[in-house]
């Protein structure tokens, strides 16, 4: 039998009588809250096989099902981000929340745009980006999307002059809110004009950086 990490030390009156199941969700539930990340599986089988809860570490996606069906009809959710779980605000109560919380400094309509076509195209080169959109890239643009930690080089296209191939990154999909680039949108629902009384697009009001 393998050796367990540090168990919980004290139980809260309120948790004692729990059985092996909801004290598995328990964990996770704390995992999740102390993470600034989304957490991973793995990361979930290593912390219930540490506390001895072997069975259920053996499943953790009931775990995962257990944790949701706690916020239930709650303002905060389970969602799966960028290859792990987070636990986030529901998306319905953006609009009421950015009136009160300090918003993160926006990506230009030139950076977004580029962006998108390295999400739609990837892994693409700068003369490829700059084909697409019609216009040349600006390094300030590809400066500004490597620093928010958007894009990363994905190696190099084998022809003459061999330039770096740029892809997203897991922040990319952590920003929008997506399990993996399958869940981004249709291409004809990305948006780029602004609007006459200068409201944001869609796109916009996704990308969110730190």
């Amino acid at each position: 039998m393998s050796e367990t990490g540090p168990t919980l030390q004290e139980i809260p009156p309120d948790m004692v009588g729990e059985d092996a199941f909801a004290r598995a969700v328990s964990l996770v539930e704390a995992l999740l809250f102390a993470s600034a990340g989304p957490v991973t599986a793995s990361s979930i089988v290593g912390l219930l096989r540490e506390q001895g809860l072997e069975a259920q570490a053996d499943d953790p996606g009931a775990v995962l099902d257990g944790v949701a069906e706690r916020y239930r009809g709650h303002a905060v959710e389970l969602q799966a981000i960028s290859g792990g779980w987070q636990l986030r605000t529901r998306a319905m109560f953006g609009p009421a929340l950015a009136r009160v919380i300090e918003r993160p400094r926006r990506l230009s309509q030139g950076t977004l745009e580029a962006l998108a076509i390295v999400a739609y195209h990837q892994p693409c080169t700068r003369v490829e980006i700059e084909t697409i959109r019609g216009v040349r890239l600006g390094q300030s643009i590809l400066d500004t999307l490597l620093e928010e930690g958007l894009i990363t080089p994905k190696g190099r296209k084998e022809v003459p002059g061999r330039p770096v191939l740029w892809g997203t990154t897991s922040q990319f999909l952590r920003l929008f809110g997506l399990a993996s680039l399958a869940d981004l949108p249709r291409r004809e629902e990305l948006l780029f004009e602004s609007s006459s009384d200068d409201e944001a697009t869609g796109l916009e009001d996704t990308i969110q950086p730190a």
